[in-house]
């Protein structure tokens, strides 16, 4: 039955609102239906608490539900559109890696850096030696930065531990800091990131390790666990063998694959279940169609395009033929000290659509729905739909198409996350 209750918060008058919501319901959106979500043109957002209660056309508008204590936010020529879901992140670390930027600069690769003890390596030195106080003071730095670009919703990777007790304090960390501010955060487990120091030269041995010291203590405090499957980290059989262990332990998996080679890494873990492969640059486009039907439609690439940007390569991931061959996307920042300094998912967004063929429907797909999915939130969050998460974002544009236009600007005036103008 409809609701009688008065709306706690009103947005309305928008000149759009980006419901993001199409079919299909039960998988991320693929192809064609990347671009095929619902805009309303002079319409509003109403709320019930932190819950969406109705979105539609101003004239739908029951002016009844309005009452004295409905807070009215009015949107006269801007867009509406859910909050940004960040599904890659490594959000918890120690100090920076400004002083090897220096070095990519003048021409050393990231293989040559981690090669040399540097790249995470160094931050892995750095986040043993901080304190709680001092990494949870920097995630939430980062978290507040987050927020005014329009998150609402973030995942979280550990991997600069790369020992039992570091890595169960960066999620520690994470669970805390996700208590003290708005943006929602999501737990992966990304111990194999690359072996630990201690286990130089012995990969295999260092995911032993893993399931047998530090995965079972992981349980209840990640969601997902992930692998770096690359030359110089982990090669696909040891990956395959450790993510196998780490879903009989009833983790939801992750990789990141083909950012350097092609390994086969992405279509090892779709066949597995992955609920997203992430960097992808060196996967094919026929090799997008097979993880398309490996992961029966329901797993998400993860494209990063602020990377390849950042580390000053040629080779970005071929989106456009991704989705032409039937490969979900989505699109993050990998915001991290090394190889993206920036929580800017707007820029992502933007090179996605310079770098990566996609159109500025397909690239607001990438960020919302299709992000949720590559984290297993699309119940609550990546739409504007009654029944979701009151996640939305009033954007200082009259039309989504100005969005990847303005390049490098944050667009966001207003963020609301669960109901509440943050």
């Amino acid at each position: 039955m409809p609701t009688t209750q008065p709306y706690s918060l009103l947005i309305r008058n928008a000149a759009q609102v980006l419901t993001l919501a199409g079919p299909p319901a039960d998988k991320p959106l693929a192809g064609a239906a990347m671009a095929e979500w619902r805009i309303i043109n002079l319409g509003y957002v109403a709320c019930h608490s932190s819950t969406i209660a109705a979105v539609g056309a101003m004239h739908e508008l029951d002016e009844a539900l309005i009452g004295p204590e409905t807070r009215i936010i009015d949107a006269t020529g801007r867009v509406v559109m859910p909050g940004l879901v960040e599904c890659h992140t490594h959000l918890v670390f120690g100090g920076n890696r400004a002083d090897e930027f220096q070095r990519k600069l003048q021409g050393e690769s990231y293989l040559d850096i981690l090669a040399s003890g540097g790249g995470i390596l160094s931050t892995v030195r750095k986040t043993r030696t901080a304190s709680d106080a001092e990494l949870l003071a920097q995630a939430l730095q980062h978290l507040d930065g987050f927020r005014r670009y329009g998150v609402t919703t973030l995942e979280a990777k550990t991997g600069y531990g790369l020992d039992k007790e570091t890595e169960l304090r960066l999620l520690r960390v994470a669970r805390q800091a996700s208590r003290q501010q708005p943006v929602r955060i999501v737990n992966t487990f990304l111990g194999a990131h690359v072996p630990g120091p201690e286990y130089k030269g012995r990969p295999a041995d260092y995911l032993d390790y893993l399931v047998a010291e530090v995965l079972p203590e992981v349980r209840g405090a990640a969601e997902f666990v992930d692998v770096f499957c690359e030359e110089g980290a982990f090669g696909v059989e040891d990956s395959r063998c450790y993510l196998q262990h780490a879903r009989d332990l009833g983790f939801k998996l992750k990789i990141h694959a083909e950012q350097l080679h092609d390994l086969g890494g992405c279509l090892m873990a779709a066949e597995l279940g992955a609920i997203s492969v992430d960097h992808c640059d060196y996967l094919t486009p026929e090799g997008a169609a097979q993880v398309a039907a490996a992961g029966q439609g329901r797993t998400v690439a993860v494209l990063l395009p602020l990377v390849p940007m950042f580390l000053r390569q040629d080779k970005y991931a071929p989106g456009r033929q991704f989705i032409d061959a039937g490969l979900s996307v989505a699109i993050s920042t990998d915001f991290n000290p090394g190889s993206c300094p920036s929580k800017n998912l707007w820029l992502a967004l933007q090179v996605a659509c310079l770098k990566m063929g996609l159109t500025p429907r397909e690239a607001l797909t990438a960020v919302t729905i299709n992000a949720a999915w590559a984290i297993d939130r699309q119940q609550d969050c990546g739409t504007l739909e009654p029944g979701k998460r009151a996640d939305v974002l009033l954007l200082r544009v009259p039309d989504y198409r100005e969005l990847p236009y303005w390049l490098g600007e944050n667009p966001v005036a207003q963020v609301v996350i669960g109901g509440k103008v943050a």
